[in-house]
Formats: C-alpha cells, sequence, structure tokens
C-alpha cells in the first residue's frame, strides 16, 4: 500500500494556493519591465490589446476548466489531449509545454543574474542563476505545499506592487500631478494623438508582447492531481480571470497612461519606475528592481514545477522515460525536477557567450509555443464536446460553446500570423516550427521502431 502511494503526486495545494498560482501565472515580467516599449508600440490602444487578450485567454481557460472538471482523476491537461487527439498529439504537446516553459525559466534565470547586479555590479552573472535554481529545487523537494507557498508569497508581492501603482496614480490624478507641460488627467488617453495614436499598425504588432505577459495563464491546470479539491478551487480561480486582467493590466495600464502621455514613456525604463519616482520616492528604481527580481524569480519557480509535472505525465503515458515517472517519499516527481531544472542552468551560460541573440530567441520561441499549446487546448475541448453529445451535461460548461472556441482559435492563430510577418520574430517562428515537426515526426519513427 505505501509503495502504491507514492507513485501518486499528492493534493497537498490549498485553495489559497490554487488562487495566488493563478494569478502569479496571470502576472509576469512583462508588466513590470516590458510595458514601457509596449506602450511607445501602441499607446492608449495598448489598453484595448490586453482587454481583447484577456477575455481570449479567460475563454482558453474555460475551455481547459471543462476538460479538467469532467475528470478529476487525469493529473493535467495533458493527459486530456491524449484521450481526445490521441498519443502523437500527447506527445508533441507535452513536449512543446515543456519546452514553453524552459524556456521562459533560461530567460528568467539570466535576468536574475542582470537584476542582482544592480546592488552588487561586481557579482558574476552566472553565480545568481546558480544559487537560484539550488534554492528553489530544494524547496519544490520537500512537498508540493512548499512550491505552494513560494508561489503565493512571489504572487503577493506581485499585488502589493501593482495596488501601490494604482493607489499611488490616483492620488496623482486627485492632485493634479504635473511632469513637464503636461498634468495628470484621464484625457491624456485621448489628447495625444487619440485613443490609436501610432495606427492600426501599432495596434496590432502590441500584441505578440502582450500575450508573452499572459504566458503561463495556463499552469493552474496542471495542478489538477495536486489540488485539495479541484471541483471548488479551479472554478474559482479560472472565473477570477476577468478580475485580474481588469485590475492588473488594464487598471495599471490606464493610471500609467493617465498621468504621462503615452509619448512621454521611457521605452528603456519600466513605468513603474517613472511613476513612483514622479511621486518623490528617490528609491524607485530599487523597489522596481526588487519587484521584478521577484517576478523572475516567480517564473523559474514555476518553470520548476511545470517542467517536472510534465514529464512525469509523459513518463505515466510512456511518452518520456519510465525514470521521469518516478517519485520521491514526498510524493514529489524528483528525476524530471532535478533533471529539468540543470538543462536551465546548462542553456543559462549560453546567454553569457552570445547573450542579444539568445535571450531573444529563447522569449520567442516560449510565446510560439504557448501559442501552440493553447491552440492544441481548445481543440481537445472541441473534440471531448464533440464525444460527449449535447445530452450530457457539464458542471463547468464554456460559454457560448461552440462559437467561444473557434473565435479563441482564430484569435490564437492572427498572433501566429503576425509572428510569422514580424522580422524581429522570424527566427523564432522557424525554430519553434522545426521543433514541432521534430517532435511529431520523432513520434513516428518512435512508434515504427516499436511495431518492427
Amino acid at each position: 500500500m505505501e509503495e502504491n502511494n507514492q507513485q501518486e503526486l499528492s493534493r497537498g495545494l490549498k485553495s489559497r494556493h490554487i488562487q495566488m498560482i493563478a494569478i502569479g501565472g496571470a502576472i509576469g515580467t512583462g508588466l513590470f519591465l516590458g510595458s514601457g516599449s509596449a506602450i511607445r508600440l501602441a499607446g492608449p490602444s495598448l489598453i484595448l490589446a490586453y482587454i481583447i487578450t484577456g477575455f481570449f485567454a479567460y475563454l482558453m481557460m474555460r475551455a481547459i476548466g471543462e476538460l479538467l472538471l469532467s475528470n478529476t482523476n487525469m493529473r493535467s491537461f495533458i493527459d486530456f489531449v491524449r484521450e481526445y487527439l490521441g498519443e502523437k498529439w500527447e506527445f508533441a504537446i507535452g513536449w512543446a509545454y515543456w519546452l514553453s516553459w524552459a524556456s521562459l525559466a533560461m530567460a528568467d534565470l539570466t535576468a536574475t543574474g542582470i537584476y542582482l547586479r544592480y546592488w552588487f555590479p561586481s557579482l558574476p552573472q552566472w553565480v545568481t542563476p546558480l544559487i537560484v535554481i539550488i534554492a528553489l529545487v530544494a524547496m519544490n523537494l520537500v512537498n508540493v505545499r512548499w512550491f505552494g507557498e513560494l508561489e503565493s508569497g512571489f504572487a503577493s508581492i506581485k499585488i502589493f506592487a501593482i495596488l501601490a501603482l494604482i493607489i499611488i496614480g490616483i492620488i496623482m490624478l486627485l492632485t493634479g500631478f504635473k511632469s513637464g507641460d503636461s498634468t495628470a488627467t484621464l484625457a491624456n488617453l485621448v489628447n495625444h494623438g487619440g485613443f490609436f495614436a501610432t495606427g492600426l499598425h501599432g495596434f496590432i504588432l502590441a500584441f505578440p508582447m502582450v500575450i508573452f505577459a499572459f504566458t503561463g495563464i495556463e499552469m493552474v491546470g496542471l495542478t489538477a492531481g495536486e489540488t485539495e479539491n479541484p471541483e471548488k478551487d479551479l472554478p474559482k480561480a479560472i472565473n477570477s480571470v476577468p478580475l485580474r486582467v481588469g485590475l492588473f493590466y488594464v487598471g495599471a495600464m490606464v493610471i500609467i497612461m493617465s498621468i504621462y502621455p503615452w509619448q512621454n514613456i521611457n521605452a528603456n525604463q519600466s513605468p513603474f519606475v517613472q511613476v513612483f519616482s514622479g511621486m518623490g520616492i528617490s528609491f524607485a528604481a530599487t523597489i522596481v528592481n526588487f519587484i521584478v527580481l521577484t517576478a523572475a524569480l516567480s517564473a523559474a519557480n514555476s518553470a520548476i514545477f511545470s517542467t517536472s509535472r510534465t514529464l512525469y505525465v509523459l513518463a505515466k503515458n510512456k511518452q518520456a522515460p519510465s525514470f521521469f515517472g518516478k517519485i520521491s517519499r514526498q510524493q514529489v516527481p524528483v528525476n524530471g525536477l532535478v533533471v529539468s531544472s540543470a538543462i536551465f542552468l546548462g542553456a543559462v551560460l549560453l546567454n553569457y557567450f552570445y547573450p542579444s541573440q539568445v535571450f531573444t530567441l529563447i522569449t520567442g520561441v516560449a510565446t510560439m509555443s504557448f501559442i501552440f499549446v493553447w491552440i492544441i487546448l481548445i481543440v481537445t475541448h472541441l473534440r471531448y464536446k464533440k464525444s460527449i453529445g449535447s445530452t450530457t451535461s457539464s458542471n463547468f460548461k464554456m460559454p457560448l460553446y461552440p462559437l467561444s472556441d473557434y473565435v479563441t482559435i482564430a484569435f490564437f492563430v492572427g498572433i501566429l500570423i503576425i509572428l510569422v510577418l514580424d522580422p524581429a520574430t522570424q527566427i523564432s517562428v522557424i525554430a519553434t516550427v522545426i521543433f514541432f515537426i521534430a517532435m511529431v515526426g520523432g513520434y513516428s519513427l518512435l512508434s515504427w521502431n516499436k511495431r518492427n
């Protein structure tokens, strides 16, 4: 009996863990650090881009939620891909999802070295990722609840930072804060070239950057096998997506571009630094550097969890070496966790030899891979709905099915087209497509060898 218990993941994640994991997955470094360049690209229309992307992210999460709650014995959404699309797509999507998080981990681990050198300029850049990996792996090896506690702490810091920005921003709006010739007012959203100040072109090009900010939002779907009460906690976490998007992204962007006209935002600096500095906080840059360091640590922590659980599910379904299906006495997939983390750390070293090229490539690959995975998950939901027929009732139905599924797929395909047409991301597109072809082809080759 003890041996059997050790072969399954524990249900150690409580309701508050699931809520904070969902929030943490929706708030990345893109909001704190990359929103300055996004504002300069799209102007105030960036607000609409966040609303639209948040809406489709919510629909995708509803599709995942209905899948997960249709059978809570499944370990994650990867199991549903196997059930409704077959083993070939499970193999391809499972490994693509591993690549998605591995790419994010490499980028964010590299970033931790950069952020820490803000305070310790002489610190070798390779030291911080090494320390971060060792610390996070040690915490995750204890049990899944420690992952939940870590992610809750990281998410709390990010939430506090956004709420502080919004509160400070409201104060600046009410007191008529002045910056140069401009005054803080909601009219700044339309007074400087209109809401679509950079035209339709800038508005459309902003979507890939907005999508990158949402990468990881689906991670709550990997927690199904380790959630104490999935029937209650998963719907609650998913249904809070619109509120989180409205408060964290839309609220922050409205405040920032109301205080400063969009063309006055420094593309090379976090808008959070500008707002906090404008309030007279002399150490604003230090505060924001701590926040983005926290966001990077959160992403690395999530990557360790996601990749280890993905390898575990693949191994259990014979789509990865059985080595990755072994779990520790603490019911943690220790082999997948350690191996993935070692690969992350090895890849980080590449950034020190080819920093700009590798960093840009891996972030592009991460965005592409996540979009591919999201599309396949919605296709899986369509196949699930077709298989159960119209007579079966669901406790967590996808709104406006099937139209919502098709429109969401069309939206994500549109983002892929933008990435294909943008010269800055074409190499990432090619690399990701090659990876997917290799995965599908690799599975076909493995299947042929098994038959012969």
